[in-house]
């Protein structure tokens, strides 16, 4: 008898868990308590940039980052030849940007350690700069070119494994509204408030920025709260030329997607679960990308948007086994990089419910780091 899985969660983490272990001939049931992609999955850039995102060291997450990223050529195929969705996937590569002589140093030391985790980073300046990229600012000092990254158009990337897992028998269950887990004779209930209670032989709990309320009830610390990111779009109808490279600086990041928007993002700020949009936010955003892009100035974003971010307390997410209710598994607080996560979480969080052991390095994800709920009272 098929193992019965029941994921709490249907953003881009819970998604991809459900299309691996579907995948893996588990029987599958995704719970949502809004629309599935609704919130941070479905409002991301969808930028698969760990080397541009990772502006110190390599440590433990950046690990995770990469081997996410090296995932992705084969798992996006995977995924559109399943769902049978077409979705953007695009290998443009990125520049990271900076404006003056004494950013130079940090640069050519990220270069020198990222080259030493895969990447074939080089420095461009001058006219080789503008040459690749002509519609930065000139008063750009130079850039760090990674050719390795890459970004998807994530509102049809989540689509993609909605109906991918679709197609794999996974039950898909949206606006519950309200969902509570009860332990029951080694197995798992999960209850709606309609009444409706759906039953498994293991949970896999993958509610974002929601998770932090459930630390209670798991009996560990879940230090995740919501950073709500607002992101704006232009049209490049009228431009020169499109942008041919993700473009990041200290400030921020443009997007430039194959269907036509440019998308800049993102302002940050703490706003608990609101995620309306503010026009200071994008307002900061309007400022900083004409100083990047200078085709920017004077144009109005045309689309403005905002999710909420799963942060953890150290910025890392929760990924394991509960070892007090050993038929539970969290994969959540994946923060800005849900999308870039979710193959290697998929893959985690799948080789868990196998009973694999996982590498020692994923140690630094335990759910537990930050201890119990009895510890702390």
């Amino acid at each position: 008898m098929k193992q019965r899985i029941i994921v709490m969660g249907g953003g881009v983490i819970g998604l991809a868990s459900a299309f691996e272990l579907a995948s893996r001939g588990y029987e599958v049931a995704v719970l949502e308590t809004g629309r599935c992609g609704g919130q941070a999955s479905g409002a991301a850039a969808g930028m698969l940039a760990p080397y541009s995102e990772n502006l110190e060291s390599p440590d433990e997450f950046f690990r995770l980052c990469l081997e996410s990223l090296q995932l992705y050529p084969a798992w996006q195929a995977r995924v559109k030849e399943v769902s049978g969705c077409p979705f953007e996937y695009t290998e443009s590569g990125s520049l990271y940007i900076v404006y003056h002589e004494a950013d130079m140093l940090a640069l050519e030391s990220r270069r020198l350690w990222q080259r030493e985790y895969g990447s074939s980073a080089a420095i461009l300046e001058g006219d080789a700069l503008f040459a690749r990229e002509p519609q930065l600012s000139r008063q750009v000092r130079a850039a760090l070119w990674t050719p390795e990254e890459s970004h998807v158009y994530a509102p049809d990337y989540v689509k993609a494994l909605e109906e991918g897992c679709r197609r794999l028998g996974v039950v898909i269950v949206e606006e519950l509204a309200e969902l509570e887990w009860v332990e029951q004779d080694g197995a798992v209930q999960v209850k709606a408030r309609d009444g409706r209670v759906f039953l498994g032989d293991q949970l896999l709990v993958c509610t974002g920025a929601w998770a932090g309320k459930m630390s209670e009830q798991l009996g560990i610390v879940v230090p995740i709260r919501p950073i709500r990111g607002q992101i704006c779009a232009y049209h490049t109808d009228g431009f020169a030329e499109p942008l041919h490279h993700m473009v990041f600086s200290s400030q921020g990041y443009l997007v430039q997607k194959e269907s036509g928007p440019l998308v800049c993002g993102a302002s940050e700020d703490m706003a608990g679960f609101d995620s309306s949009v503010t026009e200071r936010g994008i307002n900061r955003l309007m400022e900083w990308n004409k100083k990047m892009m200078p085709a920017l100035a004077g144009e109005t974003p045309f689309h403005r948007w905002a999710g909420l971010r799963p942060a953890t307390q150290d910025g890392a997410p929760l990924i394991g086994r509960l070892a007090d209710h050993p038929n539970v598994v969290l994969a959540a607080g994946h923060y800005r990089n849900g999308i870039l996560l979710s193959p290697v979480t998929a893959k985690l969080a799948a080789d868990i419910m196998d009973g694999g052991e996982l590498p020692g390095w994923t140690g630094a994800f335990r759910p537990d780091r930050f201890g119990t709920v009895s510890t702390i009272a």
